[in-house]
């Protein structure tokens, strides 16, 4: 199986980094996982028209890197449980499909990327930085695939 996750933005700080790198490797076991990044818009502009311009921008990049079946990380989507978000993996893994995970900038993802995604979901409620926000996807992947395997890590 493929995962690709385009994410806005370069990690900065090294624990980040590292992070992903431990959650990279324990994914590889299950399937094959290739990050993207792209570049956040400077967006200088604080108005509502410039920041939906710069995340139209972000758009075009983003879809350039995603393909098959697209699931956007948005406040907005569907909250899922870690069964829950397992069943999306598992369902896509079953019938050979590749998987994309798209994590927006700091300003979210754009309406015509969010109406371009198979499916939009949650982690909560809150807001988390959306550096920080790629360390909880990729575990939230691993525990997926553990739960997959029924393996003991998932408790």
């Amino acid at each position: 199986m493929k995962i690709n996750v385009v994410a806005v933005g370069k990690l900065k700080e090294d624990y980040f980094r590292l992070a992903v790198a431990e959650y990279s490797k324990r994914i590889n076991r299950f399937a094959k996982l290739t990050i993207f990044e792209t570049l956040e818009s400077k967006n200088l502009q604080r108005s509502e028209g410039a920041i939906k311009a710069a995340k139209e921008e972000e758009c075009v990049e983003i879809l350039s890197y995603a393909k098959g079946r697209i699931i956007a990380l948005d406040s907005r989507g569907s909250e899922v449980t870690s069964e829950e978000f397992s069943d999306i993996i598992k369902s896509s893994q079953d019938i050979g499909q590749e998987l994309t995970f798209i994590i927006g900038g700091s300003d979210g993802l754009s309406e015509k990327l969010l109406k371009t995604a198979d499916k939009a979901i949650s982690f909560g409620k809150v807001t988390y930085p959306h550096q920080l926000m790629r360390v909880i996807l990729l575990e939230q992947i691993y525990r997926g695939f553990t739960i997959i395997a029924n393996m003991p890590y998932h408790k």
